[in-house]
């Protein structure tokens, strides 16, 4: 079905023709990647972009990706009947093979409901039938299946690397063979890390794999066109993390401990620079400052990449990883935030959840911050925590005010510190599993305390919703009872409940009146420590005496060292303490400050189209996209000087979204030696399709800016079959209102109108406010090309007849 994106939010989280897209519609087994979060936020996540390049490099099997809509696409689908479809070839969830979800927070299980709905797929697993897909589910909510068992075929528990090839073999072979439904999963059921309610023995045991150079990683990731929420390449620097911090279940499911090469992790960033165009990689990981070469490889990448002005970012550090070293090879292009992650305000509290954190450490890290010019603190701090007191919660501004402080004796003022606060959600399979979360009213008035003694200039208070944390807790915990409540907060319109615009905690009640099950009970429950628990039927690796005696240990505030710099703590997963890690080291030399460039920049202006899909761009998302490509061809961009270096490139105009434009401009900085023709042939190459340059001439000599000089705009617009042209109020052609705007108004056809505006000294051209006045249509019904663009100079003329004027004056 033919959709008119200009009609919704974003536009861009809909366009299927990414740059580094796969489409492979003739594959023998498909498989949709379903994230239940909106396009911003699943495209973020590295999993499934390493899922997606492992699947279609079979010769014989494609991934393609489907999102949650936003609320407007969700309702245009339900009012004409229409089918959740994957973005690379518009099939419907309901025709692929295998649809796979990924959990990665408890409050996108509504979304996940929602997502089968719009798709055609039955709800519940017990409705599906011969030739609906098999729905399977991963991600780290899977720890517990018990609340999304009644919707889902089979559970992938950890690494889905080696599993999701396996399970793709197993659909293949047994489709070849008309297998039943019912084989496949029984089949599924005696794969290792394969969850599969009625056909599985518990314990089920988590996969991992043990070699993270060896395992597939994207090296040309999709360059979305909509900003992202991690815009930027995500390269893991290493897979499990043995702090030890009792709060933490991903601390203990993706033990153990692997670390990936400096060797590969460069070669991964240089292809994937040269691949995307992206400016910034981020190297992430549960603990980057635990990373064994890691100052080595940041100063490698910095001297390898630094003259391309690709900047470094890091997760959040521990506060004894916050090293002058490390700060000055992140600030080496740009400098980027800094986040601090105390947990807890006192040293006894820390003891309790194993926080390896201590006053010292935390006052030389705000020196070393602050002295090497950060202005911008993020602290992060958990309330309710098990053995909590009140002197602990009147803790927490001490240390915020104690950074302020700090902060003014190396800056002469404020620095902008964030202070974010969530409630503890304790999570299973951690020593605090056992434990049930503080009530909301205790957990409002801490909040409260925090708030008043926060109001302070320089800090922005946030802080997690209470009610949120409620659901989080209890689908974390709970059983058969949630998926009940699930059910019938679905019926009611459950939907992006992770989002605050969205989430309604009245409708969660009606919900649980209905199921006659109440979620507080699951999140504030203590169990007891020898009773059943509903995610024992998933072993994680990590013993429950293990996890047992870390929860004793607790209650005495007593320390467990990092069994990576000390000895074994005998906890289950079985590995040696290094075994995982690499031993590879990397030879640098300190980087070098940049020489210039032998010859002076020159300045180039370039005329371009935008056409197609591509017009439902917005101004932003489109200087992206051209932006990435010039980096994609290796177009030697002069940047300006300071902490956040940017091209020296000046766009013309904006474009309204959903209008196409013939003859657009772009203004550019380039060193020498600069070939005109072929750097239009090696951009072209590389821009998406719908952008594409029609000519680029060097500018000789001094001319006015694109946006100084265009003041005239020429549209063509074309009307719908059923609405030819009509002036519904032509009698404002000659009002005030708009004569001085209109220079020129044609009729060509009956459904066509040229129409040539002009910006006022104070006013600029409004597109989209004239055609409602004078058409009563809106933009979004029309189909409308900007023919030209133009400036006074001895008559009217464009951008680039001007640079031909001036070099013809100077001749």
């Amino acid at each position: 079905m033919r959709v008119n994106l200009s009609k919704f939010r974003k536009p861009g989280r809909y366009i299927d023709r990414e740059v580094n897209v796969v489409k492979k519609p003739g594959a023998e087994v498909r498989f949709a990647f379903a994230f239940p979060d909106i396009y911003d936020i699943g495209m973020s996540h590295l999993g499934l972009r390493i899922i997606y390049d492992i699947v279609n490099a079979l010769p014989w099997a494609s991934a393609e990706r489907v999102f949650a809509p936003w609320t407007d696409m969700r309702e245009y689908l339900k009012d004409r009947g229409a089918k959740l479809s994957s973005l690379e070839t518009g099939t419907a969830l309901k025709d692929f093979h295998v649809v796979g979800f990924s959990l990665q927070y408890e409050l996108s299980y509504s979304t996940v409901l929602e997502m089968l709905s719009l798709g055609g797929i039955p709800i519940h697993a017990g409705d599906r039938r011969e030739g609906d897909p098999i729905v399977l589910a991963g991600g780290p909510c899977t720890v517990n299946p018990a609340p999304m068992v009644p919707y889902v075929d089979a559970f992938l528990l950890g690494d889905g690397e080696e599993a999701v090839v396996e399970l793709l073999s197993i659909v293949r072979e047994r489709s070849a063979n008309g297998a039943k439904r019912e084989e496949v999963l029984k089949a599924l059921s005696g794969v290792d890390g394969f969850y599969v309610p009625g056909y599985s023995t518990s314990p089920v045991r988590r996969r991992f794999i043990k070699d993270l150079d060896d395992a597939p990683f994207p090296l040309s990731p999709i360059v979305p066109y909509t900003q992202i929420v991690h815009d930027r390449i995500n390269i893991e620097l290493s897979r499990g993390c043995t702090r030890g911090c009792r709060f933490c279940q991903a601390g203990i499911i993706y033990r153990p401990l692997r670390e990936r090469s400096p060797e590969r992790v460069l070669s991964i960033a240089g292809k994937s620079i040269a691949s995307t165009g992206y400016d910034e990689v981020s190297f992430t990981s549960l603990s980057a400052g635990d990373y064994t070469q890691l100052l080595p490889l940041m100063k490698s990448f910095n001297r390898i990449f630094g003259d391309k002005k690709v900047s470094l970012s890091l997760p959040s550090l521990r506060v004894a990883a916050v090293d002058r070293s490390v700060l000055r090879e992140i600030k080496t292009v740009k400098k980027t935030g800094f986040t601090i992650a105390p947990e807890a305000a006192t040293e006894r509290l820390r003891g309790v959840i194993n926080k390896d954190l201590n006053g010292e450490d935390y006052e030389r890290a705000l020196h070393t911050l602050f002295s090497e010019g950060w202005l911008n603190l993020k602290l992060y701090f958990m309330i309710g925590l098990p053995t909590e007191r009140d002197e602990d919660i009147e803790a927490i501004p001490g240390m915020v005010k104690h950074a302020l402080k700090i902060s003014r004796k190396y800056t002469g003022r404020f620095v902008n510190i964030t202070v974010s606060i969530s409630p503890f959600v304790p999570k299973p399979h951690t020593p605090f599993q056992w434990t049930g979360q503080d009530s909301p009213d205790r957990l409002r008035e801490k909040i409260n305390f925090l708030r008043g003694r926060l109001r302070k200039k320089g800090i922005n208070f946030k802080v997690h919703d209470i009610k949120m944390s409620l659901l989080e807790a209890a689908f974390s915990r709970g059983g058969s009872g949630c998926a009940a409540v699930l059910a019938e907060a679905h019926s009611l319109g459950a939907f992006l409940d992770g989002w605050s615009e969205f989430f309604d905690f009245s409708l969660w009640e009606r919900a649980m009146d209905k199921a006659g099950v109440d979620l507080r009970d699951f999140s504030g429950k203590t169990y007891q420590t020898d009773e059943a628990l509903s995610w024992d039927c998933v072993d994680v690796g990590v013993k429950k005496e293990y996890l047992l005696s870390e929860h004793e240990k607790a209650h005495e505030a007593e320390w467990t060292t990092d069994c990576n710099r000390d000895r074994c703590h005998a906890c289950g997963v079985g590995c040696r303490s290094g075994e995982f890690l690499s031993p590879s080291t990397v030879g640098y030399r300190p980087f070098p400050h940049e020489q210039g460039w032998r010859f002076k920049p020159i300045k180039v202006r370039v005329e371009y189209v935008k056409k197609g899909i591509l017009r439902h761009l917005s101004h932003r998302e489109l200087v992206n996209a051209f932006l990435r490509g010039l980096r994609r061809a290796g177009v030697p961009l002069v940047y300006s000087a300071g902490f956040s270096p940017s091209p020296k490139v000046s766009f013309g105009p904006p474009l309204n979204v959903g209008v196409e434009g013939e003859t657009e401009y772009l203004d550019m900085e380039v060193y020498p030696p600069f070939d005109v023709g072929e750097y239009i042939h090696r951009i072209n190459n590389v821009l998406p399709g719908g952008v594409e340059i029609k000519e680029m001439e060097f500018i000789h000599r001094k001319v006015p800016s694109l946006s100084s000089f265009i003041v005239v705009y020429e549209y063509e617009i074309r009307f719908p079959e059923d609405k030819p042209v009509r002036l519904l109020r032509q009698e404002r052609i000659n009002n005030e209102k708009f004569s001085d705007f209109i220079r020129n108004f044609d009729i060509i056809d009956d459904r066509t109108v040229r129409l040539r505006l002009k910006d006022l000294p104070d006013r600029k051209v409004k597109l989209s406010a004239i055609i409602d006045d004078l058409f009563g249509v809106p933009m979004e019904e029309l189909e409308i090309v900007r023919k030209g663009l133009y400036g006074f100079k001895d008559g009217w003329v464009s951008p680039m007849e001007l640079l031909r004027q001036s070099l013809a004056v100077g001749c």
